[in-house]
């Protein structure tokens, strides 16, 4: 059977980080890898930057999330019939940062894809610096996701404080026992990723998941998250910035909780990645004029306007 992992987390954590170098170990031990990525909204940011594990070893397929949650799930399952014919050894799914858990698990207990797959490992990245609130309905998701993983691997420890690690684990922590979650075993994984070697890696690949009750909210696609998406991002990095730093203070565009995408500027791409606690830029290789917007209670038609009104 085909081993499948779910690399999980809430928005903003670094999961796509985290999976391209996991999935680069799982190369470097021989194994073909299929990696199936789907994001909130019209546009999928992150399979530009999963572009670079492009090889033969590994492939690369997306799932639309931009519809409702009975078409989502039934593309979800189309993709995983579809990639059990292509002889990986492992396969590795990157959900939605607002994901709902049961989905992952539904899809695999039945068929045919129950006879095809077997779970590997369930891993959720937590930011170190998480925030002390981030709200119910993004602690439920990360509880839940928290809940079932056999490793919680903190990003971002390098910039963190043992003072900050220590209460992120126990806001996790404290957010499963408000959803009665009656097994919460993940290991936590606090080195900085700069550090991780072969065993590290190996540990995190066997590391498994766990099957826990707890109440249930209802999440992902039926939630209030919503997102906008623009196709052709004109301004420059400052001028981005300083919108992306509106956007998050000024409540009149609604409750923004990430914003990722690219600009270019003079013929070089700079990735955008920004929560908000924080804003990161950073040259990459290949990139599109791409941003989306996720939050809640969202102002579309303003976030429009600000965005397409080029300073």
């Amino acid at each position: 059977m085909i081993k499948i992992d779910l690399i999980t987390g809430f928005l903003g954590a670094g999961k796509t980080t985290f999976l391209i170098e996991y999935a680069r170990y799982l190369m470097r031990k021989g194994l073909r890898v299929g990696i199936l990525e789907y994001d909130l909204g019209a546009i999928n940011v992150d399979m530009l930057l999963l572009n670079r594990l492009r090889c033969d070893k590994c492939e690369l397929e997306m799932v639309a999330a931009a519809c409702d949650a009975d078409c989502l799930s039934r593309r979800f399952k189309t993709k995983l019939i579809a990639m059990a014919m292509s002889g990986y050894d492992r396969v590795i799914v990157e959900p939605s940062g607002v994901f709902d858990m049961d989905q992952f698990y539904d899809a695999l207990r039945e068929e045919p894809l129950e006879n095809w797959y077997e779970i590997g490992s369930v891993i959720t990245i937590v930011n170190a610096n998480l925030a002390d609130d981030i709200g119910q309905e993004a602690d439920f998701l990360l509880a839940s996701q928290a809940a079932c993983a056999g490793s919680i691997v903190l990003s971002r420890t390098q910039l963190s404080t043992p003072e900050r690690i220590a209460n992120t684990k126990k806001h996790i922590v404290d957010a499963a026992e408000r959803i009665k979650c009656n097994k919460f075993g993940g290991r936590f994984i606090e080195k900085d990723w700069s550090e991780f070697d072969d065993a590290d890696y190996e540990n995190i690949v066997n590391s498994g998941y766990i099957i826990s009750d707890y109440v249930k909210m209802t999440a992902g696609a039926d939630t209030s998250f919503e997102s906008v998406s623009f196709l052709e991002v004109k301004d420059s990095l400052e001028e981005l910035q300083r919108k992306i730093k509106l956007l998050f203070s000024d409540e009149r565009y609604g409750n923004v909780l990430r914003i990722k995408g690219f600009v270019i500027e003079d013929g070089v791409s700079y990735q955008v990645n920004a929560t908000q606690y924080e804003l990161m830029t950073q040259p990459i290789a290949i990139g599109q004029k791409t941003l989306i917007v996720i939050g809640t209670g969202l102002n579309e038609g303003l976030i429009k306007e600000l965005i397409n009104n080029v300073g």
